[in-house]
């Protein structure tokens, strides 16, 4: 350590001498060269100092079972990006095997003998991911696209040979289906041409010789076909039933091949998980009483276990159901937080997945259902802090301006922080999403170093809470969740401990736009606003946004084609409200963002600065959709605490 400082030491005296610096930059953390930085004062090294520890939180995503052996792949960050790591049994060493300038996404071993395994990798943020193999013999990697379009990774066939892919090359905005042997880059080819961005194979047939594809329309209607794996004929299974659409979230075969287990929120308000028989198409449901939505499931490879997962309030229930009896196994408790990644070993035993709650970063584990054990396979690193003492996180409910209630999660501070406590106000994205109660990171330094509450509400639109709910920000009624958060700031001011003066709203990507919409419509009861990779116009953005999914946002958004509903969107678009912004802003983006392109930042900045107020910017040109990279991310949240502490901490209003 004494010979590591010694060198640092010795490079900083050489570096100093050949460039000469003011006392005020020697003592600032400068941005890296990707960054662009504007209207950012400089970042003070001992605030770097202080806040660092809270940069240090590691998490871990559980991949993909060795199909023969128990052990995994996972992805988890060592340095600047999250990368592919072997682990070879529950808290072994964790063995690093891709080193990317950006972080994979995701990977999945050949299912019969796990000699190779296919990941995906995007660059820069850009989204057009590539599938590559990477063969454990040699750690050759062999890129299997063509290079340009977006990818996705696929599925595997049942012997191993195939996977069933999306890909927008033909058009770049229709994911036809491609099917590809990744031992043999050459015999890719083409299944199926289809229409629009939402198609997806989501399983094969247990001989093989068809796929079960879905079609995604919007996030209240999608279909679920059945394709010919030789010629790529495809049949609907699920036609229009009624005036109401439905929706599919997932799909898989049945050990036999004679029906299909799906989640469905067909005659229902909440997803429900069912069986339906392909000969008889009937349904038959599963999980009627539990009144919330199924969101993950997975088949055991014999067929005669399904885990599956009910979102219940934003907390994560684990189930398992005997396929034969339908009847419930019992389960050991698991922490109240979020369970993701369900995925069954080959060896029927060992369910693997993700786990994350207020006080744990996200790690895998695994559940042995014969002996109900749980093992521990991560256990990532924290910065040194004890998590066991952070601020757990708290359901609250408010009615809004049309009665409706609206709930959402707040993190309190410690009690050692007295008096009234500032509000950081931190809206999802989606909007089809739901913020649940995670592992905060590092946000955790607002709350247990500046002493503010973190509140994440879920406004009308968001998933969880049923198909109406879902449905009604939709076109017309989008400020509608805007008003969701004034009947929010409302409800602060009614709490003993909450500082209704000292409130700052942020959010990415919808959430982005929700931060503006709310400077724009409550300037006067905010003190700040973070808008992250956001919307700022809502017809340059779907006229911009990349062509595989601009018409899967109209159905949300509106389509800016038709003459009121352009009216309507510019006319709630915040840079055409921007002279009501009268508190400071931050904007915050990435170069290559392809769902909000960066002209939506540049606007927003451009026009805001006119108002004489604080606005800062800073913009990544190695990012997409948010920060990836560690330094990026670092940077950002340093500058990020400076705003915050410049521009809600302190009591006077600016």
């Amino acid at each position: 350590m004494h010979v590591v400082r010694l060198i640092a030491a010795l490079f900083l005296t050489v570096l100093f001498t050949l460039m000469p610096m003011t006392a005020a930059q020697a003592a600032s953390f400068p941005p890296n060269e990707n960054l662009v930085v504007e209207g950012i004062p400089a970042i003070p090294l001992s605030l770097v100092d202080t806040v660092k520890r809270y940069t240090e939180f590691r998490s871990a995503l559980f991949a993909s079972w060795h199909p023969i052996e128990r052990e995994m792949l996972i992805s988890t960050r060592f340095c600047n990006n999250a990368q592919i790591h072997a682990v070879r049994f529950p808290l072994a060493a964790r063995r690093q095997l891709t080193f990317f300038t950006d972080p994979p996404s995701g990977a999945s071993y050949q299912p019969t003998t796990g000699d190779y395994f296919v990941f995906s990798k995007d660059v820069g943020g850009n989204e057009f991911n590539q599938n590559y193999r990477y063969d454990l013999a040699t750690g050759d990697i062999t890129l299997l696209t063509d290079g340009k379009s977006k990818n996705s990774r696929g599925v595997w066939s049942n012997k191993g040979d195939r996977m069933a892919y999306t890909s927008t090359r033909r058009t770049g905005s229709d994911t036809d289906i491609y099917l590809i042997d990744p031992t043999n880059p050459q015999s890719d080819r083409l299944l199926a041409q289809v229409e629009g961005g939402g198609w997806a194979p989501l399983d094969w047939s247990p001989d093989d010789r068809q796929l079960l594809v879905l079609q995604y329309v919007s996030a209240n209607e999608s279909y679920l076909w059945l394709m010919d794996a030789q010629i790529g004929t495809k049949t609907l299974l699920t036609p229009k039933a009624g005036k109401e659409p439905v929706a599919y979230a997932s799909a898989a075969f049945a050990k036999d091949g004679q029906g299909i287990y799906l989640v469905s929120d067909r005659d229902s308000e909440f997803q429900r998980l069912a069986y339906f028989d392909l000969a008889s198409k009937r349904y038959t449901y599963l999980t009627t009483q539990i009144k919330w939505d199924i969101e993950d499931f997975d088949l055991s490879k014999d067929g005669k276990l399904l885990a599956f997962v009910a979102n219940e309030d934003g907390a994560s229930v684990l189930h398992i159901l005997d396929t034969k009896t339908r009847k419930e196994r019992p389960l050991p408790k698991l922490p109240n937080g979020l369970i993701f990644g369900l995925s069954w070993h080959p060896n029927n035993q060992d369910l693997g997945f993700s786990m994350t709650s207020a006080r744990s970063t996200t790690d895998v584990y695994s559940l042995n259902i014969r002996s109900n054990k749980i093992d521990r396979w991560t256990e990532s690193e924290t910065g040194g802090l004890n998590t066991t003492n952070f601020s757990d996180a708290e359901l609250v409910r408010w009615k809004s301006f049309d009665g409706k209630t609206i709930s959402g999660f707040l993190y309190r501070p410690p009690q050692k922080f007295t008096g009234k406590r500032p509000v950081i106000i931190d809206i999802h994205g989606g909007p089809e999403a739901q913020f649940r109660p995670v592992f905060l990171g590092r946000q955790n330094y607002y709350l247990n170093e500046l002493g503010m509450a973190l509140l994440f509400p879920n406004v009308r639109g968001s998933t969880g809470y049923g198909k109406t709910f879902l449905k009604l920000d939709n076109g017309f009624l989008r400020e509608d969740s805007v008003k969701d958060i004034g009947a929010l700031l409302d409800w602060i001011a009614t709490q003993p401990d909450l500082d209704a003066s000292r409130i700052m709203v942020t959010g990415g990507s919808y959430g982005g736009y929700m931060s503006l919409a709310v400077a724009t419509n409550y300037s006067d009861r905010i003190r700040a606003a973070v808008d992250i990779v956001g919307i700022s116009n809502f017809v340059t953005f779907l006229e911009r946004t990349e062509g595989y999914r601009r018409d899967l946002r109209r159905v949300e958004y509106g389509d800016e084609r038709d003459p009121k509903m352009r009216e309507f969107l510019l006319k709630i678009s915040p840079v055409n409200n921007a002279e009501k912004i009268k508190k400071p802003l931050f904007v915050i983006h990435g170069q290559n963002d392809p769902r909000v392109p960066l002209n939506e930042a540049e606007q927003i900045v451009a026009t805001v600065r006119k108002n004489n107020i604080p606005v800062w910017y800073l913009m990544a040109k190695d990012e997409g959709h948010g920060f990836a990279k560690k330094a990026n991310a670092d940077f950002q949240f340093y500058a990020t605490v400076m705003f915050v502490k410049e521009f809600l901490v302190t009591s006077s209003r600016h």
